[in-house]
């Protein structure tokens, strides 16, 4: 039996964002997880702190040089990852957020989408 059309796109997903981690950071995450919601992907990382960065977070001062590292690294390839979101979803990407934890190594982005994707997900799936 196939999988799922959602089950597949959130595999997707998070095996491109993989892929595009490593490609711009040298590597990636331990863990990715992808969630579709509504018009809204979440994609959770696990393990995303270097060690030179877990060094760092020992201390305030590190946690916030990493904490603006990291964003501004993710600022700079944001049209990259959000023309990622929409090649692999159909949707267009109207918005998009992220935020690390120092405290365990993880971090989370979010894309807004023009449409509710999961509703266009179950439609499909009906046919």
């Amino acid at each position: 039996m196939s999988q799922p059309i959602k089950t597949k796109m959130e595999a997707d997903i998070s095996d491109a964002y993989i892929k595009f981690q490593r490609e711009v950071l040298g590597r990636g995450p331990q863990e990715t997880k992808t969630y579709i919601m509504k018009d809204m992907v979440i994609v959770r990382l696990k393990g995303v702190l270097t060690h030179e960065e877990k060094t760092l977070v020992k201390s305030e001062k590190g946690k916030r040089l990493v904490k603006e590292m990291r964003l501004t690294i993710r600022e700079s390839h944001s049209a990259e990852t959000e023309a990622l979101i929409s090649q692999i979803t159909g949707c267009k990407v109207i918005a998009s957020h992220c935020d690390i934890s120092t405290n365990i190594g993880e971090s989370v982005e979010m894309f807004i989408l023009d449409g509710d994707l999961e509703k266009k997900i179950r439609e499909k799936e009906t046919l």
